[in-house]
């Protein structure tokens, strides 16, 4: 069982979050910093990443049910945006945190949250993407605060699956006109084995 690190959100928001993602019946994922803060290295983030699997036609009755929760849309026509930018905004009013929640839509995105692994965090069970899905995941965003996210990752799990990461990475550096994506990353990964070599 991982300890809850300082940094994170209250558990009162993730426990809301996970509640409501349950009582709904939606399959989905806490991804971005919390996720690298317990499979990675902690670091401070105040605000919740959240990928889910969710047919459109029930957007507006999940959105809805979210106020028995706590959570209440942070911008007007919060569905039209949605379906402009596969994103739900919401707040949590009881603890002041704000939740990003993607809707899934591509196959690797389905397919992380096939994966999820539950994982015991204090008194909280939390779904959680595999170390590899969410380094693919940072390695698409490609932030600097990603790219340290990655280092993180490989260092605390050094028997991951690299041919996975490699192959999505590859996929969508292609997709997106972006060589950037796995040149970065392949630079990652060398200098993650040189790091490991000399211990």
């Amino acid at each position: 069982m991982a300890k809850k690190p300082q940094t994170l959100p209250p558990e009162a928001t993730l426990g809301a979050l996970v509640d409501w993602l349950r009582s709904e019946d939606v399959s989905g994922l806490i991804i971005g910093g919390i996720a690298a803060s317990l499979l990675g290295r902690p670091r401070l983030t105040r605000d919740v990443d959240v990928l889910i699997l969710l047919e459109e036609h029930r957007w507006e009755r999940f959105l809805n049910a979210g106020a028995g929760f706590g959570f209440s849309p942070r911008i007007d026509d919060p569905l039209v945006f949605a379906r402009r930018a596969r994103v739900l905004l919401v707040h949590h009013k009881p603890s002041d945190v704000d939740i990003d929640i993607s809707l899934a839509g591509l196959p690797f995105e389905e397919e992380s949250i096939a994966q999820v692994r539950w994982t015991k965090v204090g008194r909280l069970s939390l779904p959680l993407p595999t170390a590899e899905n969410l380094i693919i995941m940072k390695a698409i965003a490609h932030r600097p605060q990603d790219m340290a996210d990655i280092r993180a990752l490989l260092d605390a799990n050094p028997r991951i699956n690299l041919r996975r990461i490699r192959r999505w990475v590859k996929e969508f550096s292609r997709v997106l006109d972006s060589p950037d994506i796995l040149s970065d990353l392949e630079n990652i990964l060398r200098r993650s084995r040189i790091r490991r070599s000399r211990r």
